[in-house]
C-alpha cells in the first residue's frame, strides 16, 4: 500500500508539473475557427481525428534561409500537404493518411473569402480549398469526401516545421537512392543524413525527383513523421516536462489551431505519446484511382478509387488499424524484377513505332498489367517501322523512374530528352518481345501500401 501510494503521488506530481509548465501556452497559439456554421456533419467515431494542413507561408522566412534553401517566389496561399492524423481511442495507434494535393474534389456552397462572391457547389482541386474559403472550406471538404469528422484543426507554416526539427536537435533519414530536385535543392546521397530544419523542409517539399511527383513527396513526407516519432519517443521529450514545454512552446509558437485544441489535448497527447514507438504509427496514402484527371478550367488533376478509399475511410471511422493483420514479406513476389521506382508511380504513354497494326495497344496492356500508370491510348509515330529498337524517352529529371521502366521491357534504349516532363514514353520497336514484371525494391512504396512507422526508419 505505501508503494502504491508513493508511486500514486510521484504521477500525481508529474502530471501537476506537466500541467504547470504547460498551461498557458494555447494562449499564444494563433487561433482559426475552421468549424463556424457548419451542418450536416459525418456522425463521430471513436477516437479523434486531427486534419493536419501544411501551408506554403514563408512570411517570417529570412533572406538568408530564403536563398540557401531556395525558398524563394511568392507562396500561392494554398496547402501544400493534407493529411488526417487519427488517434485511436486507447492511445496506442496513430493512423497518418495523406490526401494529394491535386485530388479531384467538389467544393460545398460557399463564400469566396477573397473576392466576397458566393459559390454554389463546384469542382476544384483539393488544395484550392484553403484558397478560396480557407480553414473552414477545406475542412468542409474534406470531410465531405471522406465522410470521417474533424475534431481538431492544426496548420503548420514553413517557419514552425523548420523550429519544430531544430528544437528536437534535427531527424534522421535514410535513403538507399540519391535523391536530387533541382527546385528545392535537395541533394542526398545514399545512407543516413542528420537534417537540420531547412534541409528537411527541402526533404517534405522535393517533388521533381522522379515521375513519381506529389506521390513521391506525400511517402517522403510520411517517412518523416515517422522519424520525427521516432525522435520525440526516444530522445526523452515526452517523459520530461520542461523539455515538453520548450517543444511545444516553440512548435506552437508558429502554427494555427481551433479553438478548442488547448492545454488539456495537448497534455493527453503527450502523456498518450509516451508509449508510442514507431511501430504504433502507421501511414498511408488515398488510393487512387486515375492519374491526370482533366476537369474543364481546373486541369489535371487525381480521381480518388472509391471503392478502396471508401474502405481506408470506413477503417478510420471505426477505429480499426490500416495496417494488414497477416504476416507481410519484405521480399519481392518470385519471377518480379526489383526496380528502385514502383511501377504504380510511373506514368507512362506507349506509342507503336512499328507497322504492326496493335502494337501499341498490346505493349500498353502489358505494362499496365505489371502496375505501370499508362494512359490507355497509345498512339503511332509518324513513320512507322523506322524504329528497331524499343525506346523509352524521359526527362533527365525523372531518370530512376526511366531505369525502372527500362527494366521491364529488356533489351530498350534510354533515351534523355530535356524538358519532357514527368510523363515517360515508350516507342514500341520491332525487337519487342513482352514484359517483364517489375516491383519496388521497398515493398511499401506503392501509393495503396500501408506502412508502419518501424518499416520506414533508418534501422
Amino acid at each position: 500500500m505505501r508503494v502504491a501510494t508513493s508511486l500514486s503521488m510521484v504521477v500525481l506530481a508529474a502530471a501537476g508539473i506537466g500541467h504547470a509548465v504547460v498551461t498557458g501556452l494555447d494562449t499564444g497559439i494563433s487561433r482559426v475557427d475552421p468549424f463556424r456554421d457548419m451542418k450536416n456533419r459525418p456522425s463521430a467515431g471513436d477516437g479523434m481525428n486531427i486534419l493536419l494542413v501544411g501551408t506554403d507561408g514563408r512570411d517570417k522566412i529570412s533572406e538568408a534561409q530564403r536563398t540557401k534553401y531556395q525558398l524563394g517566389g511568392a507562396p500561392c496561399h494554398c496547402t501544400d500537404t493534407i493529411m488526417i492524423v487519427h488517434i485511436s481511442a486507447d492511445r496506442s495507434r496513430a493512423s497518418i493518411v495523406s490526401l494529394p494535393r491535386d485530388s479531384y474534389a467538389e467544393a460545398p456552397a460557399h463564400t469566396d473569402q477573397n473576392s466576397g462572391e458566393k459559390h454554389r457547389t463546384h469542382p476544384i482541386k483539393l488544395n484550392s480549398a484553403y484558397a478560396e474559403g480557407g480553414p473552414n472550406l477545406t475542412v468542409r471538404t474534406v470531410e465531405h469526401m471522406t465522410k470521417v469528422k474533424i475534431d481538431h484543426y492544426l496548420e503548420v507554416d514553413f517557419t514552425s516545421f523548420m523550429k519544430t526539427v531544430d528544437v528536437l536537435g534535427g531527424v534522421e533519414i535514410c535513403t538507399t537512392s540519391p535523391l536530387k530536385d533541382s527546385y528545392t535543392g535537395l541533394d542526398l546521397q545514399p545512407g543516413r543524413h542528420q537534417l537540420n530544419g531547412g534541409e528537411a523542409l527541402q526533404y517534405v517539399r522535393s517533388r521533381h525527383i522522379d515521375g513519381a511527383a506529389d506521390l513521391s513527396r506525400m511517402q517522403r513526407q510520411q517517412r518523416f513523421m515517422a522519424a520525427v516519432i521516432a525522435k520525440a519517443t526516444s530522445s526523452g521529450v515526452l517523459l520530461n516536462p520542461v523539455k515538453f514545454r520548450d517543444v511545444t512552446q516553440s512548435v506552437l509558437g508558429s502554427v494555427r489551431a481551433d479553438r478548442s485544441f488547448g492545454t488539456d489535448e495537448m497534455l493527453a497527447l503527450g502523456r498518450a505519446m509516451r508509449n508510442f514507438t514507431p511501430a504504433s504509427s502507421e501511414f498511408a496514402s488515398v488510393p487512387i484511382g486515375k492519374m491526370g484527371y482533366a476537369v474543364p478550367e481546373i486541369g489535371s488533376t487525381i480521381k480518388w478509387d472509391e471503392k478502396k478509399s471508401k474502405k481506408l475511410f470506413q477503417a478510420l471511422r471505426d477505429d480499426k488499424p490500416l495496417s494488414p493483420q497477416q504476416p507481410r514479406t519484405a521480399k519481392p513476389k518470385p519471377k518480379a524484377l526489383a526496380v528502385d521506382v514502383a511501377p504504380q508511380q510511373i506514368r507512362v504513354q506507349v506509342e507503336n513505332g512499328t507497322k504492326t497494326e496493335g502494337l501499341g495497344l498490346t505493349v500498353d496492356k502489358a505494362l499496365r498489367g505489371t502496375g505501370f500508370r499508362t494512359t490507355g491510348a497509345p498512339v503511332s509515330v509518324k513513320k512507322p517501322g523506322s524504329v528497331p529498337q524499343t525506346v523509352v524517352a524521359y526527362d533527365p529529371r525523372w531518370d530512376r523512374s526511366a531505369k525502372s521502366l527500362a527494366a521491364a521491357l529488356p533489351g530498350c534504349r534510354l533515351k534523355p530528352v530535356n524538358g519532357q516532363g514527368s510523363l515517360l514514353k515508350v516507342i514500341a520497336g520491332a525487337d519487342y518481345k513482352g514484359v517483364q514484371r517489375v516491383q519496388a525494391e521497398d515493398p511499401y512504396q506503392g501509393e495503396f501500401g500501408v506502412a508502419k512507422g518501424d518499416e520506414v526508419v533508418c534501422n
